[in-house]
């Protein structure tokens, strides 16, 4: 961008600011409700929606009540939606087997989904946390979170979520060489047109306690994410694993948590050529959210932290506010 040399009073910086009209036509970015999608959590075994105390305002979703808000949601010009699960109809072993069951709750949630919503987009979780009795997104062996074992789960959990009707496969896992591995067995199992939703800067983040919560998968204690999901003090770490990604067919990054790595969202969006997403997490919601309910922040505070994402250059924004803000701009 070309450095003018402007000076007072010739240049007043203020009259592009006089109103709202005008600070509206010369902003560099706006909220589109097409760019918000909303995270929804779904649970086997609930027969009703139940709150979730850690995320006020969130709901763990029963089948019915999820089909009903996807509905509402519609409705106000939220056409995307990513799901997790909540699982405890089964018992969970440490390699997370019922994540390959091709009849498994997910997949069987994603095709009524699609059935009654087939203009929905669906972004489905990879990642075996949700089905391991160890919490873990990985196989654990011999306390290690064993990658290359990973891999071949993950690979048969995206067949079964492709052919369920999922629209997009976000892998989360952190796991080296999983996107190319997807990506070779959805190509070879007809799922061509399956977009990856990579999570290549997935950070190792004291943001996501309320969504470990909600999802039922915290942690044994023992091994440490940090073995696999990225550490935080690195920039450099996420443009070499985006550029792995992107090579190994990645079609968009996502950068998690959000708004503390809005660096890392610039970065990516200055230095490759595929779309940018961020998360704006469990933690950040549960803080601003927090924050209003005891009037330490107005309600702005959501839009400015979402202009925030976008302006970083972020293309679309996973963000729990997205029905609160359809709503607003309705």
């Amino acid at each position: 961008m070309k450095r003018l040399s402007r000076k007072f009073p010739n240049t007043r910086s203020r009259r592009l600011r006089l109103n709202k009209t005008i600070r509206d036509l010369v902003s560099d970015v706006s909220i589109d409700k097409a760019k918000l999608i909303q995270p929804l959590f779904v649970s086997d075994l609930n027969s009703r929606n139940t709150d979730i105390e850690s995320m006020p305002g969130q709901k763990l979703y029963s089948l019915n009540g999820l089909l009903k808000e996807i509905e509402i949601l519609l409705a106000l010009g939220i056409k995307t939606v990513a799901l997790f699960p909540n699982l405890s109809g089964f018992t969970k072993d440490i390699v997370g087997s019922e994540a390959i069951n091709p009849e498994n709750f997910m997949c069987k949630t994603i095709q009524k989904v699609k059935e009654k919503f087939p203009e929905l987009i669906v972004i489905s979780d990879v990642a075996l946390d949700p089905y391991t009795s160890t919490g873990h997104d990985g196989v654990v062996i011999d306390d290690y979170v064993n990658n290359d074992e990973t891999l071949q789960m993950l690979s048969k959990m995206s067949i079964n979520l492709a052919s369920s009707g999922s629209d997009i496969l976000a892998p989360s896992d952190m796991m080296d060489g999983r996107i190319g591995y997807i990506r070779s067995d959805l190509e070879s199992n007809g799922h061509k047109n399956t977009i990856l939703l990579s999570y290549s800067s997935k950070y190792s983040s004291n943001f996501y306690g309320p969504f470990r919560e909600a999802v039922g998968s915290r942690q044994k204690k023992g091994i440490s994410k940090k073995t696999y999901q990225m550490d935080y003090r690195n920039i450099i770490e996420a443009n070499m694993k985006a550029e792995t990604d992107i090579n190994e067919g990645a079609d968009i990054l996502m950068v998690k948590p959000a708004m503390p790595n809005a660096d890392v969202i610039r970065d990516l969006a200055l230095n490759y050529s595929v779309p940018i997403f961020a998360y704006q997490v469990s933690g950040e919601y549960s803080m601003l959210k927090l924050g209003i309910d005891k009037k330490i922040f107005d309600n702005n505070v959501i839009d400015e932290s979402l202009i925030t994402l976008f302006r970083a250059g972020s293309k679309s924004v996973i963000t729990y506010f997205a029905k609160w803000i359809a709503k607003k701009y309705d």
